[in-house]
């Protein structure tokens, strides 16, 4: 095969690694992902009622391992919700960015929800529900789910 021909298949990704969570570009994700990982306890939250749903949502832990996981086409790391109202722990994957860290992989059936946008203030995560508009709930203009959480003591 001609050389300009191979660097063309390459360019299209045929020379990727097969598993996203091996590829190079993991290596930078992995240091901007560690200033939010651990397990973070919530100190003041909002509960949040859709009253579309009927049910009244609490958050009460986020905890964000570095494990890394395959979804799709690309890598994420693993992370659990706990929420106390309703009693539920939801397994969740996450990306950190430098100014954020996104929560995704919450499952339809829990509501509208895109999952959790959430920031390091200091020793601190701040954060709030996002909400995913195409599932056909709409939440009231100014609706919030917002956090502020502290890490567990060990």
């Amino acid at each position: 095969m001609k050389p300009v021909v191979w660097a063309s298949v390459c360019a299209l990704g045929a020379c990727a690694p097969s598993n996203p969570c091996t590829a190079a570009a993991m290596h930078l994700q992995t240091l901007y992902a560690q200033r939010y990982v651990g397990h973070w306890v919530v100190a003041r939250g909002d509960t949040l009622t859709l009253p579309e749903l009927g049910d009244r949502f609490k958050l009460t832990d986020v905890i964000l391992d570095s494990t890394r996981v395959v979804v799709g086409r690309t890598c994420h790391f693993r992370g659990t919700l706990i929420f106390r109202v309703p009693p539920d722990t939801l397994p969740v994957t996450w990306v950190g960015y430098p100014e954020q860290a996104l929560v995704y992989g919450w499952p339809a059936t829990l509501g509208p929800f895109a999952g959790i946008g959430a920031s390091r203030v200091g020793d601190s995560l701040a954060g709030a529900i996002l909400f995913d508009s195409r599932l056909g709930v709409r939440a009231r203009p100014g609706a919030t789910a917002r956090f502020v959480a502290g890490r567990a003591r060990r």
